[in-house]
């Protein structure tokens, strides 16, 4: 990877461009027991027990719906991704988006969000226009069913529809498994800590992990030394 103009930057959405702990995710999770408990029949305890297990499982709470409870994806994500008021507590960091548009190589956001989510969030923090493809949960499937990151097969599949080499690709994110199954691809990976700081167990690592190329708190730092 001599020329960083070569370079193809995947970045991915929540708690990497912005602070989706302060108040998204807190919304999301409670959409998402919702609807368990509307339409799987469950109670409040059960909904957020089996949302957790799902997630720890296949990366997505969609996808162990799916594959369990024959639940369509298309419903699930319209039903929990409503969010009335959201725009009004996503904030962009100035000195952040500049760093953003300014660093060479083409961007591409990953998320394992629904588009009209993403669309959203980007319109709200002022990086529409920065992305010149959204790769979001709509096009993650596989022989018709969910298979969200860290799915490697997942990765294989985008990266050739796209006629992108691993070894050009650097996914930037805040979820280590992720990181980890981008990783054995060839894929290089740098770890954005600005608003998380532990493994998806909920342990706070003081190390950096062999499968990440790099931690960083802001996406300026990508700016300033760039991989």
């Amino acid at each position: 990877m001599t020329n960083s103009r070569d370079r193809v930057w995947l970045f991915d959405l929540d708690d990497t461009l912005h602070n989706a702990s302060h108040r998204a995710f807190s919304e999301l999770n409670a959409s998402m027991a919702a609807y368990m408990v509307t339409y799987l029949g469950l109670t409040e305890e059960q909904a957020a027990a089996l949302r957790n297990r799902y997630w720890q499982r296949y990366g997505a709470t969609l996808t162990g719906l799916q594959r369990h409870h024959g639940v369509k994806p298309a419903h699930f994500l319209s039903e929990t991704h409503r969010l009335p008021g959201l725009e009004a507590h996503l904030h962009g960091h100035g000195h952040d988006l500049a760093a953003l548009r300014r660093l060479p190589g083409r961007k591409l956001l990953m998320t394992n969000a629904p588009r009209a989510y993403a669309e959203r969030v980007l319109s709200a923090i002022g990086l529409t226009d920065v992305f010149e493809r959204l790769i979001c949960v709509e096009d993650m499937q596989i022989f018709g069913h969910s298979r969200p990151k860290p799915d490697t097969r997942m990765f294989r599949i985008v990266l050739a529809r796209l006629k992108l080499k691993p070894e050009r690709c650097i996914l930037v994110e805040d979820t280590l498994i992720h990181q980890k199954s981008a990783r054995s691809l060839g894929l290089r990976t740098v770890w954005m800590q600005r608003w998380l700081r532990k493994a998806a167990d909920g342990r706070r690592l003081q190390h950096r992990p062999a499968y990440v190329d790099r931690r960083v708190r802001s996406l300026a730092a990508l700016l300033r030394s760039p991989l």
